[in-house]
């Protein structure tokens, strides 16, 4: 096999925990399970078969330094779990747009000179993959190097809630050019939102209803920083409520569901504390209530996701699949094109792996079934993941009531994103 060739648009922490990542587990084995990685070997490519080509970022105090100098350069405040090697590719100066929001201007000062020519440095590096991990709030940054992308004939992955790959817009240019896209904002491994939803459809599955449930999280990274600005928000409440209340078979009134950030701690610095609160009715009108609290570093959590979903880019360009991933977004991101249950997503995403062409045929020829019965999985078997043995079994029935599965189509008082074509450049 050959690489997964990967340019990063901004250099932050997610991106120091990913090229650290790539270090740290470039001498992985394949058959011993290994923490923090659901596959060593992907599709025929290794954790070391993914490298840093290109890297972009507007801050002064990483433009025009190596890449591993600059994932250690302030404000970056993750965990440093890997002694980078010097790479020999420098950061590059990047397009701002809207990328600097009230309170990140205020630390982050951005570097002189003209911006590169993007399409030139993805042409020149040969880049395969694009990752997007610019600040939440940057509609119209994210949307410019969308197109840069496209002409340059590159894949997409999207780890912000953005919305791309969910949108028909973007589909469709991606589908005219022949690439792929995932997306839309990382579904960290174990984050916020994969154990709400997780909880959730415990509690649907076992006969409880749902009455109200919030979940609030606190951290100290440029992230919640950035997210004080409440007019850059909008997306990120929609993109984390939505992947919520898809999994509950029926409408909460918005007053009795809360999900989003909520504050910025210096102290915490990289960490994320999450509290989850579902309050529920079971057998004999009885209230049943959840209280959770979970501490991750926030973004060595998304970084083994991500490196998962470069590598599922990579077989969709290979095998010349255009437009959004289906299987691989439902289980990588927090709002795909198509919401599935993460149990079936993760079968889905595991065929996808050995028959990519034949995964997405059949999920976009199911769409409309997929989104509400996950009825597609149905025979299907549970993959090895990271070494383990095998179990096989049967994917649980998927006929339900008609009644709940129209219930389920939407969550109630959906909001709407309006879909908006890219900025012109600044």
């Amino acid at each position: 096999m050959g690489k997964v060739r990967v340019a990063i648009i901004g250099v932050g922490n997610c991106a120091s925990s990913f090229v650290q990542g790539l270090h740290y587990y470039r001498n992985a084995k394949e058959n011993d399970r290994i923490p923090g990685l659901m596959h060593v070997n992907l599709g025929g490519y290794h954790v070391r078969d993914v490298e840093v080509v290109a890297a972009i970022d507007v801050d002064r105090n990483k433009v025009g330094k190596d890449v591993a100098d600059a994932i250690l350069e302030w404000p970056n405040n993750t965990l440093a779990f890997a002694k980078v090697p010097k790479t020999g590719i420098k950061v590059q100066r990047g397009m701002t747009h809207d990328g600097l929001g009230k309170y990140l201007s205020q630390i982050i000062h951005k570097a002189p000179g003209s911006t590169v020519d993007i399409v030139k440095l993805l042409k020149d590096t040969r880049t395969d993959v694009v990752v997007n991990y610019l600040p939440v709030g940057s509609e119209e940054a994210t949307k410019w190097y969308v197109e840069q992308v496209l002409e340059a004939g590159c894949a997409f992955v999207n780890c912000i809630p953005v919305f791309i790959a969910r949108e028909k817009y973007w589909q469709q240019r991606f589908e005219k050019k022949g690439l792929p896209v995932i997306g839309d904002d990382i579904k960290s491994q174990v984050g916020a939102t994969i154990t709400h939803r997780v909880l959730s459809r415990l509690f649907v599955e076992r006969g409880v209803r749902i009455d109200r449930t919030y979940q609030i999280n606190f951290g100290g990274n440029t992230d919640f920083l950035n997210m004080l600005e409440r007019e850059r928000l909008e997306s990120k409440k929609i993109s984390k409520t939505s992947a919520v209340t898809s999994i509950i078979p029926y409408g909460l009134p918005d007053d009795d569901v809360h999900v989003g950030p909520s504050d910025y701690i210096p102290w915490l610095k990289d960490r994320k504390w999450c509290h989850i609160r579902m309050e529920g009715t079971t057998f004999g009108d009885v209230p049943l209530n959840l209280e959770l609290k979970l501490e991750v570093w926030d973004s060595p959590n998304s970084a083994g996701v991500v490196i998962d979903a470069v590598r599922c880019a990579k077989i969709g360009l290979e095998h010349g699949l255009k437009g959004a991933l289906i299987a691989p977004s439902s289980y990588f991101k927090k709002s795909p094109p198509v919401q599935i249950p993460d149990d079936d997503a993760r079968l889905m995403t595991e065929r996808f792996i050995k028959d990519p062409k034949g995964t997405e045929k059949l999920l976009r020829e199911n769409a409309p079934t997929v989104k509400r019965e996950s009825k597609m999985v149905a025979g299907a078997t549970a993959p090895s993941m990271n070494g383990a043995p095998s179990t096989t079994r049967k994917a649980r029935p998927t006929a339900r009531p008609a009644r709940a599965a129209a219930a389920r189509a939407k969550p109630a008082r959906r909001r709407t994103v309006r879909r908006a074509k890219p900025a012109r450049a600044r």
